[in-house]
């Protein structure tokens, strides 16, 4: 056993101190002793950052060296602004939603945003366009009401037109006709009764209101008599009506008032009258219901026209 471990009695080797390096003297002259600093205290670079105490040689540690090393801090560094970035951008794209969803729920935004004299023009332009709505709509309603009193007023011009037609046809003596009036019947005497005498007949019939009339033969031939008729005696007992001849006794059928037309026939000195003093006879039956049914053929005009 060598003297060192006889110095210490335990038979251990006496531990050796370790050989600090050498220190320059700090130039400064308030500066501390180099035997004074403590290997534990940290200087003034290393405050500020994070250190352990660890193993028994009382070695300070930093954190982030432990970790990675020196290259852990800036790696630290960036996955924390990628996830800042991230997380931008999701809230970015939540408050970019909430505006387009409170657009799309609003009604009118930009009136919330208007001012009061812009709300005011706004509502009278509103009121002008509605005054003019209803100024279009009346306008459409009297141009209807037109359309229909026209539409009526058509119709009752036609049907003025169709009664004014039959009117004229059966004054023409194109259409038949049927109404209360007479029938008057001419039996010859010792003489036959003479176109004179019908004529005379049918112009007072006519003067007493007579609208149409027709007259036939004994043989049951008819002419219907018109404006234009004529009356000629024929051979023997034959009276030729517009070219047409005809056999007596004769029967002027007609239609209009019977009591005037009757009261016209046998006023004195007529028509009555002056056949009985020819020695035939005139008798005059009232009818409800008087038939012309004869017709006369349309006249062609060649020289008269209306007067437009």
């Amino acid at each position: 056993m060598s003297d060192e471990h006889r110095e210490t009695g335990t038979g251990w080797p006496q531990p050796v101190e370790p050989v600090r390096p050498a220190v320059e003297p700090d130039p400064r002259p308030d500066a501390p002793d180099a035997d004074e600093l403590s290997p534990l205290v940290p200087d003034e670079g290393s405050r500020g950052q994070p250190a352990e105490s660890g193993d028994d040689d009382g070695a300070t540690v930093n954190l982030a060296e432990v970790v990675g090393g020196p290259s852990a801090v800036g790696s630290t560094g960036r996955r924390v602004s990628s996830a800042a970035v991230m997380i931008a951008a999701l809230l970015a794209l939540l408050g970019f939603t909430l505006v387009v969803q409170l657009k799309t729920t609003s009604t009118d935004p930009t009136l919330a945003a208007t001012r009061q004299e812009d709300l005011v023009r706004i509502f009278s332009d509103l009121d002008s366009r509605e005054k003019r709505l209803q100024q279009d709509i009346e306008g459409l309603e009297d141009s209807q009401r037109q359309l229909r009193s026209g539409e009526q007023g058509r119709q009752a011009a036609l049907e003025e037109a169709t009664r004014r037609a039959d009117e004229l046809g059966i004054l023409a003596g194109t259409l038949p006709a049927r109404g209360p009036g007479l029938a008057v019947r001419f039996e010859p005497g010792g003489k036959p009764i003479r176109a004179d005498r019908v004529l005379d007949a049918v112009q007072e019939l006519r003067g007493a209101g007579a609208e149409a009339m027709q007259i036939s033969g004994g043989d049951r031939a008819s002419a219907r008599i018109v404006a234009s008729t004529y009356f000629l005696d024929g051979a023997g007992d034959v009276l030729v009506v517009d070219g047409r001849p005809l056999t007596g006794p004769y029967t002027i059928t007609v239609i209009g008032d019977p009591e005037t037309m009757r009261t016209a026939l046998n006023i004195p000195g007529g028509v009555a009258a002056s056949v009985r003093g020819d020695g035939g006879n005139v008798s005059v039956e009232e009818r409800e219901v008087a038939e012309v049914s004869a017709l006369h053929a349309p006249l062609k005009l060649e020289h008269a026209r209306p007067v437009s």
